[in-house]
């Protein structure tokens, strides 16, 4: 076998084309589109438009925790797929198509049940809110394991950071942008000027951003299946290709229990969830721009394109990182500049006074804003400089599930790319949707409010407790669990390296007629490695 020189199908060298490394993560962005149109926006809708009050901040938790049930069952029915379009595509196209008709139901179809039958609206937003999870997870699920089929390069695979998430900025960044601009249109004021009813309180908002929502995610979901199309073949999923065996139900339990790596990853991939979904959450900016600084107008946009920008130099330096020292070395280092920053952004927020020229609050020359003090420097450099390195480390773990997908198949020669996927998909899901939860409860213990605030709120020192914490302390406790888990993280960039190699010369094995088996056997450490599949090693 070694007087053969490997083909790259089968040495596992495995490297996308540019267009495959930008277009297959539009999947993210497609999804993230429904991560603001939906787990951003639900809770406000079910206690404004619907008037369901705390019951669709906790539904939205429970059902999150019901869909632990779901997601390894779908991500093992990925992994048993295999069609005539693949078997990454199926899925893809088919969570849209259900994401698409819930979110219409939802925003759109439930406001006319009337308020004489509200039994039926809180069947109705369960129900349609159930399915949209199982359309969530379809699609979600592929971003993470689409990726073991796409690269296996060292050099590509932190790429898909950088690619991940400029998708992510199209759909949710978009989103983010366009929602608030077009609540505006449908504020109430009385004659005094005084706002009487939010924007967010109006159904029709949620009519035009629904299908403005959808249009956006399937124009994503094309791309992104155009991306993964030339690699959505049997010959890229594992070391047995197209000879993989089926795993079996029964064996998941033990694949997991021994993937430590996965593990760890999972605790890290729920820190920075956490952190950027409290963080981020409407509601909980709207109580520190509109309420807590006093101009919400004024505020909300400067701050977030300063986000964004800043976040620009820590994804190239992030890449680099990851290319020289693996995706761990990057993570715990951006994290850790996140951490920091972030203490003296919670310093100022305690300190912030919200008295009309104190100087100690937010302030810019805009919108009706006022002069730029020193307090306002100090914010947006520590802000700038912690959002950008937090928002570029966000998505990090993603791509660090292929390393987990591929550390499984080193360990076990098992191809497992979905339960994978699934098994992060659950996380992420489980801690967006405790977002909202927190939020409400958070809300409730420190100010004393029923109902999620809006631009009509009064302030209260109860609410500044409550951004404080949800902005900064949680954050921050989030981001110390991420660097905990961290710590013990065994696949460095050099062990990945190590990993690919074998899996490499196993894979080139079993296509000139090795049974699985004896691959594995026969190859177990990097010294039995024949130099021509030590690439980088």
């Amino acid at each position: 076998m070694s007087e053969k020189q490997p083909t790259a199908a089968a040495s596992g060298v495995n490297r996308a084309k540019m267009y495959q490394l930008v277009l297959f993560p539009m999947n993210n962005g497609a999804t993230n589109v429904y991560f603001v149109l939906v787990l951003s926006y639900v809770a406000q809708f079910g206690s404004s438009v619907l008037q369901l009050g705390m019951f669709a901040s906790i539904m939205v938790t429970v059902m999150r925790v019901a869909d632990a049930i779901t997601d390894p069952i779908i991500g093992a029915l990925m992994d048993r797929t295999s069609t005539r379009i693949g078997k990454f595509r199926p899925f893809m196209i088919i969570g849209s198509a259900i994401m698409a008709v819930s979110v219409i139901a939802l925003y759109v179809l439930l406001p006319f049940i009337p308020e004489t039958m509200m039994p039926l609206r809180y069947i109705g937003f369960v129900v349609v809110y159930f399915i949209w999870v199982i359309g969530y997870t379809f699609q979600t699920s592929c971003t993470r394991a689409g990726q073991t089929v796409l690269t296996n390069d060292p050099n590509q695979r932190p790429m898909f950071t950088i690619f991940n998430t400029i998708g992510s900025m199209l759909g949710m960044g978009l989103m983010q942008l366009l929602i608030p601009t077009i609540k505006n249109m449908y504020n109430v004021y009385d004659d005094a000027g005084n706002l009487v009813t939010s924007g967010y309180a109006r159904p029709e908002l949620y009519r035009i951003i629904a299908p403005v929502g959808i249009a956006v995610s399937v124009f994503l979901t094309i791309l992104a299946i155009i991306g993964i199309a030339g690699k959505d073949r049997p010959e890229y999923y594992g070391i047995g290709g197209d000879k993989q065996e089926k795993v079996k139900m029964s064996e998941y339990w033990e694949i997991i229990k021994n993937n430590k790596p996965m593990q760890r990853l999972m605790v890290a991939g729920a820190g920075c969830k956490l952190a950027l979904a409290i963080a981020t959450n409407t509601t909980v900016l709207l109580a520190l721009y509109g309420i807590m600084m006093g101009n919400y107008d004024s505020l909300y946009l400067p701050m977030m394109i300063l986000g964004y920008v800043c976040a620009v130099p820590f994804f190239l330096l992030s890449v680099r990182t990851s290319q020289k020292q693996g995706q761990k070395a990057s993570l715990t280092r951006y994290v850790s500049v996140a951490f920091v920053c972030y203490l003296v952004v919670f310093v100022l927020l305690v300190i912030c006074d919200h008295t009309a020229g104190s100087g100690l609050t937010l302030s810019f020359p805009y919108n009706g804003g006022g002069a730029i003090n020193l307090y306002t420097i100090l914010f947006i450099i520590f802000f700038g400089v912690g959002y950008g390195a937090y928002y570029a480390t966000a998505d990090m773990p993603i791509p660090m599930v292929a390393d987990c997908s591929d550390y499984e198949t080193y360990r076990s020669g098992k191809y497992i790319p979905g339960i994978m996927g699934t098994l992060f998909s659950l996380v992420d899901k489980l801690v967006s949707s405790l977002a909202q939860t927190l939020v409400a409860l958070i809300f409730l213990i420190c100010a004393g409010l029923a109902e999620l605030p809006d631009d009509s709120t009064a302030y209260s020192g109860g609410i500044k407790v409550a951004v404080i914490v949800m902005f900064c302390v949680i954050p921050l406790l989030a981001w110390a669990a991420t660097l905990w888990a961290m710590h013990g993280y065994s696949l460095t960039g050099a062990k990945m390296k190590e990993i690919q190699a074998i899996n490499a010369v196993r894979k080139d094995a079993v296509a000139q007629g090795m049974t699985l088996d004896e691959a594995m056997e026969k190859y177990q450490t990097i010294d039995q490695v024949p130099e021509q599949f030590k690439q980088g090693v």
